[in-house]
């Protein structure tokens, strides 16, 4: 029965939809029982539509203390203001690289099962379809984010997509090639043109092997270059994701969180890649270094025309990066759209329930109660049934199909309801 609650981070990692049920939860529990909340974040965007006051600290000390409101509209200290220009903005979407655009990669009914089993027999308990019969196309120098709750499937697409994880059915084609119909040897001279930069940059480094070591060995495989040309190469790598050369003879674990994303961003590039999958690059980083990040692949797929496969679950990050936005739920894809129509016009209930929990946009908030149902015993019907504010009956009894772009028998509807602040 305590009168002070201290929750430090309590979102950390969590999707949009979890985040807001624990903020919801937080402000019941302060009205019903009276608590004070000391809540540490680093999110501002939680802080603007959760806190009465801040206190904004720097190298261990108080710098600024302001109500909410001031401290948005008018802050006081460098240090804060550079903390608020962290945040993320839209970015114009890259010229030229509208629906015409050539495509690079197209996915056609990909799906992945996995079999569950438990128990010391390890009896068969069920397949889970991670994912289920998806199309995809990504073009070329475009940037494709893919989002949705945790467990939705996107990981697990994303590998598929690049064959890290072999699909159950589907096709994948790549710049013209079967990906799923090549040998060994001429799929490993096609990866080059594909890379991926994953979540955890502390666990996706090799901690037996020094920076220079980790950038030069794909060099080594795919660029046919010599040791003393490889070595200059390296500088280069740590050069156009804006770190020092001299930290080619650090071991990862006397690195930075964003410095070893940088280098796995670097290790990525090194093959000359024409696709990048970032998966989640910057979840597991502090706000001022989510920006540096968002700030470098922005840059990078500029300045090499780098098609960018986003997965992510940070809409704010998404805004600013995408092109297009696909939303997936349960392993499928429910909507599909360009980045204004999507965060202007959102037409499936999913996707509004995701954009009105996104904190700090002073909108009406839409709570999705309960987590999404097991893969293992999926819903019939419209897998988001269960869970939709909207649902009829016959949504419970078929299947939408994604027609449109839009997998949904009444697309458009709860945007009537007052989500963006304003009638629709």
């Amino acid at each position: 029965g305590p009168d002070l609650l201290l929750a430090d981070e309590p979102t950390t990692a969590l999707d949009v939809t979890l985040q807001a049920q624990v903020l919801e939860l937080l402000a019941r529990l302060r009205t019903e029982l009276g608590l004070a909340v000391l809540l540490i974040t680093h999110d501002l965007g939680i802080v603007a539509d959760t806190c009465d006051r801040v206190a904004v600290m720097h190298r261990g000390e108080v710098v600024e203390t302001a109500e909410v409101d001031r401290l948005f509209s008018a802050p006081a200290h460098p240090y804060t203001r550079r903390l608020l220009a962290s945040l993320p903005s839209a970015c114009p979407p890259s010229p030229g690289e509208r629906e015409g655009g050539a495509p690079l990669l197209e996915a056609v009914r990909l799906s992945r099962e996995f079999v569950v089993r438990r128990g010391l027999l390890q009896r068969t308990q069920g397949v889970v379809r991670a994912v289920d019969r998806v199309d995809l196309t990504i073009r070329r120098g475009e940037c494709l984010a893919l989002v949705g709750e945790s467990g939705s499937g996107k990981t697990t697409l994303g590998r598929c997509l690049i064959r890290l994880l072999e699909p159950t059915s589907g096709r994948v084609v790549f710049a013209g090639e079967d990906l799923l119909a090549l040998r060994p040897r001429p799929l490993r001279a096609l990866r080059r043109r594909f890379q991926m930069v994953f979540q955890d940059p502390s666990s996706s480094l090799d901690p037996r092997q020094k920076v220079g070591s980790i950038l030069d060995e794909p060099l080594t495989l795919h660029s046919g270059l010599g040791p003393a040309a490889r070595a200059e190469r390296v500088k280069e790598l740590l050069a156009s994701v804006d770190l020092d050369a001299d930290l080619a003879g650090r071991w990862p674990h006397e690195l930075s969180g964003g410095q070893r994303q940088r280098v796995g961003i670097a290790r990525a590039l090194a093959a000359g890649p024409d696709l990048l999958i970032a998966d989640e690059p910057a979840s597991a980083l502090d706000l001022s270094l989510r920006g540096q990040i968002l700030d470098l692949l922005a840059g990078l797929r500029a300045r090499l025309g780098l098609a960018l496969l986003f997965i992510s679950h940070d809409l704010g990050a998404v805004e600013q990066l995408a092109d297009r936005v696909a939303v997936l739920y349960l392993g499928r894809i429910v909507e599909e759209a360009s980045r204004e129509d999507l965060f202007r016009r959102p037409q499936h209930p999913y996707t509004v329930s995701l954009l009105s929990a996104v904190p700090g946009r002073g909108r009406q908030r839409l709570v999705l109660h309960g987590e999404p149902p097991s893969p293992l015993a999926p819903p019939a019907g419209c897998p988001f049934h269960p869970r939709c504010p909207i649902q009829r009956a016959r949504c419970a009894e078929e299947t939408p199909s994604a027609a449109g772009g839009v997998a949904c028998f009444y697309p458009g509807e709860l945007t009537t309801v007052n989500i963006w602040g304003a009638r629709a």
